[in-house]
């Protein structure tokens, strides 16, 4: 009887085991399934032609429970999944936004792990970065003080997260930047800037650039958190996409007012960064060329501090070298330190500024990059009559003309290249330079063309008989002018200059009239 009651025990302690190991079974099943199924979702995500199919699936509903899981790897996962998702369009973080997922995200920030919080914060930014909207439902579910609390986080990825999503509220507008600076994420920001890791120095350094970027105040404050210093330490770096932001940051703070670009340049980022607009990287020499035109732009000081350091010369290198929206802030910074001064624009003219601005014309196919440079040709031209030649001997003018007579050209191109020509032409005492264009130049333009003849050809006894066999004087008898209008008087002014005799042989009609009169003349017969 003993023996059959130990083996009786024996058979049901079996069949426990046996149940718990079922049980068990069910929950390692349930846990491999619920594991498959996000690391699934997460992948497909990644594949842009899946997004539509997963959404009307009514992905998100079945991901939103899966991020209070009790496996940490589930939760991150499904957060990644959400990620990618939202970063997709701006109805899939709308539709997040609305499932109520944020707040879950953010109150979990606080008390998970490391890879939780980067992927958290990764659903953060994916919802943030499509509209000033988005970024506010964000902002909404108090994100920030969570962010800034990563920012403080040991891990770098996890800074890194944080920062990038910052920098995606703040880079919509005035009141979301505004909003990132007064949760206290400016003194850690610079802080990770001087981070040893390359990638968390990047996303600071761009988060910095998005905030200043907005207002004059905006930009104080994150000077007056020390930025200028830090940045401009690391305009020596090897790394190519930290010089971009760190060059595009200290740009977006010197635009702004004289006194931060001031403050910029005290840091002496010059000469030193000169060197990078001649950097492997187009970006870094963009945004290189853009900090160089935002403090030039400022005063003739700042601009004589260009052209002290050899920033024109490089400048006319940089856009000789590179074509397109790449060559658009040199183009700018040539015509802004012209604008100042003789004596600036005249350098730009000696480092064969005019000429490649001129070539830059001629080979260009934008619009709006044509109309910069026919604004830039107007500044370094409109001075003096020295000036004026120098842009006259580049053979720009009949380009500007054409441009200005194409039905293909924009009006802001048409415009640009009128007020160019307008500001060369009114100093322009170079005849052969202006002769090309008596025969093409609208009324408008016309009437500045005859006008400096009118001054030149009184004084010059050569350029009046080249004005004559050239053909000038008969074009100028076949121009109508209203009468009493100042191309009239211009006119008149340069009919004194000849005899009566060959201003009416030079006159339309007037072989004709000859011919009459031969008709007409009966001779007398002795």
């Amino acid at each position: 009887s003993t023996h059959l009651a130990i083996t009786k025990r024996a058979q049901i302690s079996n069949c426990t085991t046996m149940s718990q190991r079922q049980t068990i079974q069910v929950f390692e099943n349930y846990q491999k399934a619920r594991t498959q199924f996000v690391q699934t979702i997460a992948e497909l995500a990644s594949r842009p032609q899946n997004i539509d199919t997963l959404h009307n699936a009514g992905v998100l509903q079945l991901l939103r429970p899966l991020l209070l899981d009790a496996v940490p790897t589930i939760q991150q996962t499904a957060a990644l999944a959400l990620g990618r998702l939202a970063a997709h369009n701006d109805e899939l973080a709308e539709a997040v936004v609305k499932g109520d997922i944020l707040p879950q995200l953010i109150y979990s920030l606080a008390e998970q792990n490391r890879f939780y919080k980067k992927a958290a914060a990764f659903v953060l930014r994916a919802v943030a970065k499509h509209s000033p909207e988005l970024a506010q439902a964000v902002v909404d579910c108090e994100a920030l003080d969570a962010l800034v609390v990563c920012l403080e986080e040991f891990d770098p990825g996890v800074k890194e997260a944080a920062a990038w999503a910052l920098g995606y509220i703040a880079r919509h507008n005035t009141e979301l930047a505004q909003a990132v600076i007064d949760s206290g994420a400016v003194p850690l920001l610079i802080l990770c800037v001087q981070e040893p890791e390359v990638c968390l120095k990047r996303i600071s350094a761009s988060a910095l650039s998005d905030i200043c970027k907005h207002t004059p105040e905006l930009a104080q404050t994150v000077v007056d958190a020390g930025a200028i210093a830090h940045l401009a330490n690391l305009i020596g770096s090897p790394d190519a996409k930290l010089k971009r932001q760190v060059f595009s940051a200290l740009s977006q703070i010197c635009k702004h007012s004289l006194e931060l670009a001031e403050m910029v340049v005290e840091a002496e980022v010059f000469p030193a960064g000169l060197s990078s607009l001649q950097d492997r990287d187009e970006y870094v020499q963009k945004n290189t060329a853009t900090l160089v035109r935002e403090v030039a732009k400022h005063t003739p000081e700042l601009a004589q501090l260009i052209v002290n350091a050899g920033g024109v010369a490089a400048m006319v290198n940089y856009v000789a070298e590179t074509s397109g929206s790449v060559c658009l802030p040199g183009i700018m910074t040539l015509g802004y330190v012209a604008a100042h001064s003789e004596m600036l624009a005249m350098a730009v003219i000696l480092s064969k500024g005019a000429v490649q601005l001129a070539i830059s014309l001629s080979q260009e196919t934008d619009d709006h990059i044509r109309a910069a440079v026919a604004w830039s040709l107007g500044q370094v031209g409109r001075h003096t009559p020295e000036h004026a030649k120098a842009v006259a001997d580049t053979n720009a003018l009949p380009v500007l003309l054409g441009l200005l007579l194409s039905g293909e050209s924009s009006e802001d191109l048409k415009s640009k290249c009128k007020k160019a020509l307008k500001s060369v032409l009114c100093k322009c005492v170079h005849l052969p330079a202006l002769e090309p264009l008596l025969h093409d130049a609208p009324a408008n333009i016309l009437k500045h063309v005859i006008g400096q003849f009118s001054k030149v050809l009184p004084n010059d006894p050569k350029a009046r008989r080249l004005f004559v066999t050239s053909g000038g004087l008969r074009k100028v008898q076949e121009i109508s002018a209203d009468p009493g209008s100042v191309l009239q008087d211009y006119i008149q002014a340069i009919n004194s200059c000849y005899p009566e005799e060959i201003v009416m042989y030079y006159s339309p009609g007037y072989s004709e009239r000859l011919l009459e009169r031969v008709d007409q003349y009966k001779p007398v017969l002795s």
